[in-house]
C-alpha cells in the first residue's frame, strides 16, 4: 500500500518536470538586440574609444608593475622626480593615442560584424576574416597596455614599485600570508 502513494508522487513529480522542461528560458540577453553594436554595451564602446585599460593589464597590475594612469594619480603619495613624472606622463599619452586609435578600429570592425548579420551578408570566409581582425585588434590593444605597464616599472625605483602595491591595496593580503607562512617554516 505505500508503494502506491510514492509511485504517484513520482508520477506527479515526472510531469511537473517534462512540463518546466518544455517552458521556454528567457534570454539573458533582452533589451541588447536595441543595442547599435549588439555584442558591445555602450559602456564597451565609451572605454575602447577613450583607450582605457578595462582590465587589459590585470597580469602587470597584479605582478608589480605599475599602470601609467594611476601613478600619475599617485604621483604625490609616491614622490615622483620631476622627470619621472614627465616620463610617466609621456608613457601615458603614447599608450592612451595608441589603444584609442585601436579601439576606434575595433568597433568599426564588430560594427561591421554586426551590420554583415543584420544584413544577411555574412558568410563563413566574411566571418572569419572580420572575426580574424577583431582578435588582432584586441591583442594589440592589450600589448599596448602591457608595454606601457612593462615601460612604467622601468621608470620608477624599486621602492616606489612597493609603495604603489600598497596604496593600491595588493599587497596586504598576500604579503601578510606570505610573512606568516614564512615564519612558519624557519620556525620562529
Amino acid at each position: 500500500m505505500l508503494k502506491r502513494p510514492h509511485t504517484l508522487l513520482t508520477l506527479c513529480l515526472a510531469f511537473n518536470g517534462v512540463a518546466f522542461a518544455n517552458q521556454p528560458t528567457l534570454s539573458p540577453y533582452i533589451g541588447q538586440e536595441q543595442r547599435g553594436i549588439k555584442a558591445l554595451s555602450p559602456d564597451e564602446i565609451k572605454s575602447y574609444l577613450a583607450g582605457k585599460g578595462a582590465g587589459f593589464a590585470k597580469a602587470a597590475e597584479l605582478n608589480h608593475y605599475p599602470g601609467p594612469a594611476h601613478v600619475l594619480e599617485l604621483s604625490q603619495q609616491l614622490q615622483l622626480s620631476p622627470e619621472q613624472h614627465a616620463r610617466t606622463q609621456q608613457q601615458f599619452n603614447s599608450m592612451q593615442a595608441e589603444a584609442m586609435r585601436l579601439g576606434k578600429a575595433l568597433v568599426e570592425q564588430e560594427q561591421l560584424l554586426d551590420t554583415l548579420f543584420a544584413t544577411g551578408n555574412i558568410t563563413k570566409d566574411t566571418l572569419q576574416s572580420t572575426l580574424e581582425n577583431i582578435a588582432t585588434l584586441h591583442a594589440q590593444i592589450r600589448q599596448v597596455h602591457l608595454e606601457a605597464h612593462l615601460g612604467q616599472k622601468a621608470i620608477l625605483t624599486p621602492d616606489q614599485v612597493r609603495r604603489y602595491d600598497v596604496l593600491r591595496g595588493y599587497d596586504k593580503p598576500a604579503n601578510a600570508a606570505a610573512d606568516s607562512g614564512a615564519h612558519q617554516h624557519h620556525g620562529h
